[in-house]
């Protein structure tokens, strides 16, 4: 979970703190907006790999690790809730692991949700829910299927990501991360989004498809920092976007219950990930 240090771009990092309960809300193209869409996009709980219809019961487990790639340096200094005086380094994790459930609920909908709970893996603490809906319809032939799926990741991830303990100092007040302990920060995501999703191959062994969709945007960051002459900043960050995606990826059944998975994401303005993983179908349904 390192991947979320990066957002110390978008928080306090100056000797001077900004009063208690400030909240800032920078313009869509700035840095501190470009950098909070940036890393929405990874979160975001799209088919990964996974994008055809199920049957009525059926029930299929999975897991997948999406990529993350380094942000562009012309975003990565704030330019509006703090003074731009340096670039920082981000130190991402680079993926983002994920667990999964399916379930078919019959007359062509199935249920997916993925759970991250708050275990505490390196320095962050993750609370975390992702769920999606989606309506598949076979088209003549069985071999090609129209889908919408709707989608919504909600919760937050907390820990010292402001400031981690091996980037605190207490030689230069001046400095960025002047401080005796890391920061206690919250990074929430708030994304709803809608997908159309055409798929191929039916129930053959190899499955794919392609689609796009958009999303809303709705992250949060609160900064928890408190600085070595105890001054306090809790400055809450807030940016409400709109972000458009376009993907594809498939299926390949290794055994009559489990399939390799991959994905190629985009969100345009922001960033192309890939997703890797694998699916297991405990119930086949009927």
């Amino acid at each position: 979970m390192r991947m979320f240090r990066v957002l110390v771009l978008l928080a306090a990092t100056s000797a001077t703190a900004r009063a208690q309960g400030d909240v800032c809300r920078p313009g869509k193209e700035t840095n501190e907006a470009k950098m909070l869409a940036y890393f929405a996009a990874p979160l975001a709980f799209s088919p990964s790999g996974n994008g055809g219809a199920m049957r009525s019961g059926e029930i299929r487990v999975s897991f997948d690790a999406t990529y993350i790639p380094s942000p562009s340096k012309d975003i990565t200094s704030p330019e509006f809730c703090y003074n731009p005086n340096k670039t920082e380094n981000t130190e991402l994790s680079p993926v983002f692991p994920r667990p999964r459930i399916a379930i078919g609920l019959g007359g062509g909908f199935h249920v997916e949700a993925m759970y991250l709970p708050p275990i505490t893996v390196l320095d962050a603490t993750p609370n975390m829910l992702s769920l999606a809906l989606a309506y598949a319809y076979s088209l003549p032939g069985g071999k090609t299927t129209l889908a919408v799926r709707g989608h919504t990741t909600i919760g937050q991830v907390g820990g010292p990501i402001t400031c981690s303990k091996d980037v605190i100092q207490t030689n230069r007040p001046t400095g960025n991360c002047y401080a005796t302990k890391p920061s206690d920060d919250t990074y929430k995501p708030n994304m709803f989004g809608a997908e159309g999703i055409l798929g191929f191959g039916g129930t053959s062994r190899l499955r794919t498809y392609l689609g796009g969709g958009v999303t809303s945007l709705r992250p949060r960051f609160q900064v928890g920092f408190v600085d070595a002459q105890n001054n306090v900043d809790n400055t809450e960050i807030e940016v409400d976007l709109v972000r458009f995606s376009a993907f594809l990826g498939g299926a390949y059944k290794a055994t009559e219950r489990f399939a390799l998975t991959a994905e190629l994401y985009s969100v345009p303005q922001d960033l192309t990930t890939v997703r890797f993983g694998g699916s297991f179908t405990l119930r086949n349904g009927k």
